[in-house]
C-alpha cells in the first residue's frame, strides 16, 4: 500500500536536547514548524546520508 505524500500521521522521533534547542532556534528563526525544518533538513541531506556505508547486522 503506498503511501500518500500529504500522509500525517504522528510518529515520535527523540533528539538531544542540545540539538532540539538548535531546531527550536531555527525554527523561531525562520517562523517555520519543528517539523518543517526537520523534513526540510533531510531533504536536503538525504542523498549524502544514502552514501554512508550501510551496518550490516548478521
Amino acid at each position: 500500500m503506498a503511501k500518500s505524500k500529504s500522509d500525517k500521521r504522528k510518529q515520535s522521533l527523540y533528539f538531544p536536547i542540545e540539538m532540539l534547542e538548535e531546531i527550536k532556534h531555527e525554527a523561531n528563526r525562520q517562523d517555520r514548524s519543528l517539523s518543517w525544518i526537520v523534513q526540510t533538513a533531510w531533504k536536503i541531506a538525504r542523498e549524502d546520508i544514502q552514501k554512508y556505508p550501510s551496518i550490516n547486522v548478521d
